[in-house]
């Protein structure tokens, strides 16, 4: 469980020791990023060697930040205080650029 300042967050159906008292519904955040040319030489170079494309590591984990975060508030704005069921999944948008979505189901917890 990840705590999204005042949402709970969960990717299983229910909270251990906590009650759904309502169901709000789908929520979701996303971000799409495009790569950056300084990422692409970096890269070029580590597919000849081999090894962790780490320009792209972090591009990934600032996308999934966003999109979470995203989510969390769409969360919020619906009055949730949790979000169970939490998923993510990628895209590509187009050449170069991916998209990054996470969902979940908004509940209120008591």
């Amino acid at each position: 469980m990840q705590n999204g300042s005042d949402i709970l967050l969960t990717n299983t159906d229910s909270v251990p020791g906590r009650e759904i008292i309502r169901h709000i519904g789908l929520v979701q955040g996303n971000v799409v990023r495009a790569k950056h040319v300084g990422r692409d030489i970096a890269a070029g170079f580590k597919n000849i060697v081999g090894g962790e494309l780490r320009g792209y590591t972090e591009l990934l984990e600032e996308s999934r930040r966003d999109a979470i975060a995203r989510m969390t508030e769409d969360a919020r704005a619906k009055g949730a205080n949790a979000v169970i069921n939490v998923r993510l999944a990628t895209s590509s948008v187009t050449a170069g650029a991916s998209e990054l979505y996470a969902y979940g189901t908004a509940v209120v917890l008591r």
